[in-house]
């Protein structure tokens, strides 16, 4: 009884989703690799993983209406956001400029999990832009101040908020983020679901495209996302034929067990046994 309950208990301050921390953690890490990884940018990365655990503590509160089960992790981690990201703000004012997007793609994951519809595409769509948009900050405080890429010519606003780089990475990941959630949803909760599979099919010939008109490194990237689309949907088409056969099977025995059944149920009958 002990056991289970100390079990329990530190469940509860873990995020149950295996995937999650990938999905919020490879955009963030990479633009603090690629931009020259500083104290700063580790402060920054150490906050957002702070961030994420009161994310997932409180749309678990938020999902179990206001259990008070659930309560102690999100303040916690709350407090622990408090006290190390105000030094962090006063030492970085413009970072509140990222506040106002952040705001709102929380409010809309905890909308999604208080009506329980925390798997709903508005709940992917904002934890991958969520997550992908973490890599612009990130690289703003890299030893290379963010560095240049092939869209530096392109961006008309201010690079010291808006870094090439970071702008680079926070694209790719958020095109390669929304086409895995499209992947995995036709793969498991939408499986069988045409548009899903239609929108799937679509999104990585969009991705491949727009890899190749920005460069053969990208779009060969995206050809290989394209053909994984590919591969995934010949196995679950093959998943699908077996459980077809399997079904038919069970159905043509049974069918022999009824047969069965009724024929000496008959012969009982007649012989009175």
């Amino acid at each position: 009884m002990i056991s289970s309950i100390s079990t329990r208990s530190v469940r509860d301050w873990r995020s149950n989703e295996p995937g999650a921390w990938v999905i919020v953690l490879m955009p963030a890490l990479s633009a603090f690799l690629v931009s020259g990884p500083t104290w700063n940018s580790a402060w920054l990365l150490a906050l957002w993983c702070l961030c994420y655990c009161v994310q997932f503590s409180a749309a678990r509160w938020a999902k179990s209406h206001g259990r008070a089960r659930y309560r102690m992790p999100m303040l916690v981690y709350a407090a622990l956001l408090t006290c190390a990201g105000l030094p962090f703000v006063f030492r970085f004012p413009g970072m509140l400029w990222w506040a106002p997007l952040y705001c709102v793609l929380c409010a809309g994951s905890l909308i999604c999990a208080w009506r329980r519809r925390e798997h709903s595409i508005l709940a992917n769509i904002c934890a991958v832009l969520a997550s992908s948009t973490m890599a612009i900050p990130v690289a703003s405080l890299g030893a290379h101040g963010g560095g240049t890429s092939a869209l530096a010519h392109l961006l008309p606003f201010d690079q010291s908020i808006l870094p090439p780089l970071g702008v680079e990475i926070a694209g790719a990941y958020a095109l390669t983020l929304f086409g895995s959630v499209l992947y995995v949803k036709t793969m498991i909760r939408e499986r069988g679901n045409t548009r899903y599979l239609a929108a799937s099919w679509i999104w990585h010939i969009l991705v491949m495209a727009v890899g190749f008109l920005y460069s053969p490194l990208y779009g060969t990237l995206g050809a290989i996302l394209l053909a994984r689309r590919r591969h995934a949907g010949r196995d679950a088409q093959y998943e699908e034929d077996c459980e077809d056969r399997g079904n038919r099977r069970v159905r043509d025995e049974l069918g022999l067990f009824r047969d069965d059944h009724l024929c000496r149920h008959g012969a009982h009958s007649v012989t009175g046994v």
